[in-house]
């Protein structure tokens, strides 16, 4: 994957969704199953970087990436986090199973080669964006 993204780069497998503007992929080191990550990829140290346009584009997608994770993964919450401790825009989307409050923070993350249902996300994720209007950022 090509990016600009001091993050390190995700395996192919556990892409959700990409275009020229982001990717949306499966954490390498998740705290719950399905802890997935929106990554902008061109060098944004901070959300006030991005344009209007820019910033409408990734929470629209962030919308969609919440949507497929409550569907798929049948939870009825999932938290959004925006991290920006690397310098570089993305948000982490967390689903939180049987647990209330701030306890599923409190779960060591832990590597992980399991990206078996990337591909189940991936179908959700075309088929939500399919029926929303998104508009797109203009090429820098």
């Amino acid at each position: 994957m090509k990016s600009q993204s001091p993050l390190p780069a995700a395996p192919r497998e556990s892409i959700i969704y990409e275009d020229q503007w982001l990717y949306v992929c499966l954490a390498l080191y998740p705290i719950t199953k399905g802890h997935t990550i929106v990554i902008w990829k061109q060098k944004a140290p901070d959300l006030r970087v991005l344009s209007d346009a820019e910033y409408d584009y990734l929470m629209e997608v962030m919308d969609v990436t919440r949507d497929v994770l409550l569907k798929v993964l049948h939870v009825k919450k999932v938290y959004l986090l925006y991290m920006d401790e690397v310098k570089q825009v993305h948000w982490h989307l967390v689903p939180r199973y049987d647990e209330k409050g701030f306890n599923v923070f409190a779960h060591k993350p832990k590597k992980t080669n399991d990206f078996s249902f990337a591909s189940a996300l991936h179908e959700a994720f075309i088929k939500r964006l399919q029926t929303r209007y998104i508009r797109l950022p203009s090429e820098k």
